[in-house]
């Protein structure tokens, strides 16, 4: 099966069409953001959107952790994780 940092590695990839970076050469630790990646605001609204549809998350545009979130995929796959944890407890 396979890991969920690795699925989340390339939905970025795909959603945004990166044509100048792979899957696998994002760092699961590297900032998604900034010096890192060099993500936008906008990039940040298409990932989420997608990770939402993609593993049936919600995503609450007002949790002020929000950006945290998205600092890393190692960030993301714990958020997604923790979401789908909550809601199937529900």
């Amino acid at each position: 099966m396979e890991r969920l940092e690795d699925r989340i590695r390339r939905l970025i990839v795909e959603t945004l069409n990166l044509e100048d970076i792979t899957a696998e050469e994002i760092d699961e630790d590297e900032a998604l953001f900034g010096d890192g990646l060099g993500l936008d605001s906008i990039d940040a609204l298409e990932i989420g959107i997608e990770i939402q549809k993609t593993f049936g998350v919600k995503i609450d545009s007002k949790d002020e952790n929000l950006a945290s979130y998205f600092a890393s995929v190692r960030e993301l796959a714990r958020f997604v994780s923790r979401q789908q944890t909550q809601e199937r407890a529900e």
